[in-house]
């Protein structure tokens, strides 16, 4: 799963509000379905500049993350890059496209798993604030603060406190 910080679990929640306020979604467009619009958060590219470098190689997101590589040049890989880079895998991002990973499933209350569709901006944006949810209690668990207690002072006896001051 991607990597518990906060600029991941930001763009998740970044990316599952931009969707929840209608922008604009079409899961058959590769800059505007569920890795389109988390690659557009990530890149700030425009849906059409997404999409663009998209088509220059065969496949939808899922093809596009098996022929990943990274020294091609091709501008999709780039952006595959960019969001590797910031702590998703290409896994993730498979699953994200098919609103599939099972951790994140399971985290999501029965009934409206089981009715789920990878291709339904509600269920996209539910799924994303999960998986935000997940990765920012992972976060915080793994927080330690330090003990802030004031250590005890010791105690002081007068006959001490007066061959001091002597």
């Amino acid at each position: 799963m991607a990597k518990s910080t906060l600029p991941v679990i930001q763009a998740l929640r970044d990316t599952a509000q931009r969707l929840a306020t209608q922008a604009p979604y079409q899961w058959g467009h590769m800059g505007s379905c569920n890795c389109g619009h988390l690659a557009q958060t990530i890149t700030r590219l425009t849906k059409g500049e997404i999409h663009a470098r998209a088509m220059q190689r065969y496949g939808d997101w899922e093809r596009q993350l098996i022929d990943y590589c990274p020294t091609s040049g091709l501008p999709i890989d780039q952006t595959i890059d960019e969001m590797l880079a910031l702590g998703f895998t290409r896994t993730d991002l498979t699953h994200l496209e098919r609103l599939a990973d099972p951790t994140i499933l399971a985290a999501i209350p029965f009934e409206r798993r089981n009715a789920l569709r990878h291709n339904q901006r509600d269920d996209v944006v539910l799924y994303l604030r999960t998986w935000a949810d997940l990765l920012e209690t992972s976060l915080l668990a793994g927080i330690q603060l330090p003990d802030l207690t004031p250590a005890p002072q010791p105690l002081v006896s007068s006959h001490t406190a007066s061959s001091v001051s002597a």
